[in-house]
């Protein structure tokens, strides 16, 4: 566990050293984001049960780029009564609290089941607009095949049994990353996808 928890630690400090650009915010840079993931990723090494990689596409600007936790908002931690999230709430540090439909959706499905996969994104960075950090935008595909280093190395701290892609560029990321590995696709819950995704991960968890 002592070894696990350093790699995270680790994991974190390469974050860190993404710079801000025109098109990009890396929401790692400010202290309490990432010590909020770094909670998130020590919670999770204890989650007892079926260990699954749920890949994404990148951080969004109501979400993870507030908690620094994919596939989270403000809102989920005060409204939805998962364990995991009631576990690493209090230590959290948020200065926006927002909803975000996505998370919103993932949460509430996971409330109701035993097995709790670890969320990462294809691109870790929130990709936007030139000059407009409210915004989201698709990682373009020189940003995902960046993003495949750090799904590598959370494979190898987390050694899950299964991957799978959350819509497309997640799919993209994880098949880049595991070539040899049977990656699962599972349709994005926003735009009308909820009840494919929840057809997808009832077939996976």
């Amino acid at each position: 566990m002592k070894k696990d928890m350093d790699a995270i630690s680790n994991f974190i400090s390469e974050l860190k050293k993404q710079k801000n650009t025109p098109t990009v915010s890396n929401p790692y840079l400010v202290a309490g984001v990432a010590e909020n993931l770094e909670a998130y990723l020590d919670s999770m090494l204890s989650i007892d049960g079926k260990r699954v990689i749920l890949v994404g596409e990148a951080p969004g600007y109501k979400g993870c780029k507030i908690t620094g936790i994919p596939f989270t908002s403000g809102k989920v931690f005060e409204k939805v009564k998962h364990p995991l999230l009631l576990k690493i709430k209090e230590k959290l540090v948020l200065t926006e609290i927002e909803a975000e439909n996505t998370a919103t959706i993932v949460w509430n499905y996971l409330s109701t089941k035993t097995t709790t996969p670890l969320f990462w994104n294809s691109f870790p960075f929130h990709p936007h607009p030139e000059g407009n950090e409210n915004k989201n935008r698709a990682p373009t595909d020189d940003e995902i095949e960046y993003g495949v280093m750090f799904l590598r190395t959370l494979y190898e701290i987390f050694k899950p049994e299964l991957v799978a892609g959350i819509g497309n560029s997640g799919l993209n990321c994880a098949k880049r990353a595991f070539p040899g590995v049977s990656v699962k696709y599972i349709r994005h819950p926003s735009f009308g996808g909820k009840s494919e995704f929840i057809e997808g991960m009832n077939e996976i968890i």
